[in-house]
């Protein structure tokens, strides 16, 4: 047996957030659902070798084929999260009730004439909704008890129910209102099967409007001073409520919704799906779309809206919610919320949210998306077929003699102008040679074609004078390679500006290319047009994800450089010395923040009285 598993995602792809994972088998079965503050931590420690892990847990991992993990926002979310998918899926590895039997449920007999609701332990009933199981079992009783002054759901018993029959006779609970009394033909049993299904919903759904209409009773039977109906209503809302009490509330008006999160760029997008139920997150799904055109993020919306809800035959559709919230308005927002109403049979509110709860989830929403596309982009541009043509598309389309083995990228960075910084990263075979990155930092420069030329020209000198560098052992074993492909992050004046380094250093025989982001175009020196690399092709992947790791190793260094700026101009105030200096960066978060604060907030941070903070903004100002 292997000591490894062979579905083991790389480290770097498991996120470092709060969040809930799932080991499912083959047949897609959720065998464990856990949750964990570092998701990446946690998840580490079950791919060990194999026989460094407790039995239980060994039998767990050999057993799935797969895992899966959602991202939330605090570990609140992540518990909440968990007990609901322990509770919906079931799974065998998970800690469950010594005996689900000794537990009660509240369940309804769906299956029969004339459907029945009662309480029972056992779960193994066939034809039978289950709502439960719960701890609580006179709250379950009372509940029921309430409910049925709502929904007069037959409770009785089959025998009770056919001696009722064959006397023509209704039982107690008919005459005092709690049975709509089938049995006696009070009600048919269509009209019947009706009041049974608003029962499945409230419960299924948690809606509140029977609570709030019981809590108004309450409180009129106060004001009139019938004290003893007051105490029982009083009583009937503490057991609705006690039964109807879920982990994983999300909102608190039990909201009906679906939630996208939509990332993409330019070649793909990924679509995250949570499925809010009764204010509680009921289910979360999540796809990859490859872009063969161009659509802007209205279409993007309404395309996903169309693939999730239309109509398909032979299939069970998607239920549209009573609102469906997206991160844009599709173009055709009317026309789309009257097709999805048609489909629900009533309105259906989609927009966008704009605060508050929803708006925080929705953002949970995109988080997850975002770090799909990551994935999706990261697994696609490292496999190794995927890799190879994708060196063989770039050598086609650019007129190669070779596949481009080694590729650097370079890019620039700056804040308006000030701490001017660039980046070079390197891909050999299709992957990342992080420790073949550099950093470049620009003290004087004119515009971005002059910081591409001055950082080009730095760079190619180890190539054009690499016995001068014999004293830097790590640098010049770093770049005495020669690279196959340069590409820098711009248009045509970048790329000119990079062919001119080029020919001023001497190095003869090198290709270079600009990649302009707004429409993936890659440009070559001197040419008036732009060469168009296929679209949703590998190549155009892994030039994007080139361009895009040069982009973010840029954007961290002038980050850095700008707060270790601010922290040298605090450094010099008399009375500021290094704990003070980083106490600040810690309570503010960012060098930005610090430097739009006031004095007054400034003085907030321990340590810092008025006069210093007077001082601190001054500098900043300065």
């Amino acid at each position: 047996m292997a000591n490894e598993l062979p579905f083991r995602p790389k480290t770097g792809e498991i996120p470092t957030q709060p969040g809930v994972y799932r080991w499912l088998d083959a047949n897609g079965r959720v065998l464990y659902v856990g949750k964990a503050k570092n998701l990446r931590a946690r998840l580490s420690n079950y791919f060990g070798p194999l026989d460094s892990l407790h039995e239980r847990t060994r039998r767990m991992v050999t057993s799935a084929a797969d895992v899966q993990w959602t991202i939330v926002n605090t570990e609140y979310e992540a518990l909440q999260l968990e007990f609901t998918w322990i509770k919906e899926f079931d799974p065998p590895f998970n800690v469950r009730f010594k005996d689900d039997k000794s537990y009660p449920y509240l369940a309804v007999s769906i299956a029969e004439a004339v459907p029945r609701a009662f309480i029972t332990r056992n779960r193994e009933l066939k034809g039978v909704k289950y709502f439960g199981p719960y701890t609580q079992a006179w709250a379950v009783r009372e509940t029921l008890d309430t409910l049925l002054k709502v929904y007069p759901v037959r409770s009785c018993t089959k025998g009770v129910y056919q001696r009722a029959q064959s006397s023509k006779r209704a039982c107690l609970l008919g005459d005092i209102g709690k049975c709509a009394a089938p049995c006696v033909q009070r009600v048919t049993p269509a009209e019947h099967k009706q009041i049974a299904k608003q029962f499945i919903d409230f419960m299924a759904g948690g809606d509140l409007k029977h609570v709030e209409l019981l809590r108004a009773k309450m409180q009129q039977a106060s004001q009139d001073q019938q004290y003893e109906l007051a105490a029982q209503y009083r009583d009937d809302v503490e057991a609705l409520e006690t039964v109807l009490e879920k982990s994983a509330v999300v909102f608190s008006d039990k909201t009906d919704a679906d939630l996208f999160g939509i990332a993409d760029d330019e070649l793909a997008a990924a679509v995250s799906m949570f499925v809010v139920r009764g204010g509680r997150i009921r289910g979360v799904r999540g796809w990859v779309i490859d872009k063969e055109l161009e659509r802007d993020p209205a279409e993007l919306v309404e395309y996903v809206l169309q693939n999730v809800y239309a109509p398909i035959d032979g299939a069970e559709p998607q239920e549209v919610p009573r609102e469906v919230i997206v991160p844009v308005d599709p173009a055709d927002k009317t026309e789309v919320a009257k097709w999805l109403s048609e489909i629900r049979g009533s309105k259906v509110d989609l927009h966008i949210a704009q605060r508050g709860d929803k708006a925080a989830l929705a953002g949970t929403a995109l988080t997850n998306a975002k770090h799909a596309l990551m994935l999706y982009k990261t697994r696609r541009s490292a496999d190794f077929t995927a890799r190879a043509d994708a060196l063989a598309g770039i050598q086609r389309v650019l007129g190669l003699d070779a596949a481009p083995l080694r590729i650097e990228c370079f890019d620039v960075s700056h804040l308006s102008g000030t701490n001017v910084v660039a980046s070079m990263v390197v891909f050999e075979d299709g992957l990342p040679k992080k420790d073949h990155y550099r950093r470049f930092s620009i003290e004087q420069t004119q515009d971005d074609t002059d910081s591409i030329y001055q950082v080009l020209s730095r760079r190619l000198k180890y190539l054009r004078e690499p016995m001068e560098n014999e004293n830097d052992s790590a640098t010049s074993n770093r770049f005495a390679y020669r690279p196959s492909l340069l590409i820098v992050d711009g248009g045509l004046p970048q790329v000119n500006a990079a062919q001119r380094a080029v020919d001023a250093s001497g190095v003869p025989d090198l290709t270079v290319i600009g990649l302009a982001k707004r429409l993936e175009e890659v440009w070559r020196p001197g040419s008036d047009f732009p060469v168009i690399f296929p679209r949703a092709t590998d190549e155009l992947f892994l030039l994007q994800r080139i361009r895009d790791e040069a982009h973010r190793f840029a954007i961290t260094y002038q980050r850095q450089k700008r707060s270790s700026s601010i922290a040298s101009a605090l450094s010099e105030i008399s009375g500021l010395g290094e704990k003070r200096v980083s106490a600040l960066l810690k309570h503010f978060g960012s060098a930005k923040r610090l430097k739009l604060a006031s004095a007054a907030e400034i003085s907030e941070v321990a340590g810092i009285g008025p006069v210093l903070a007077e001082q601190i903004v001054q500098a900043l100002d300065s």
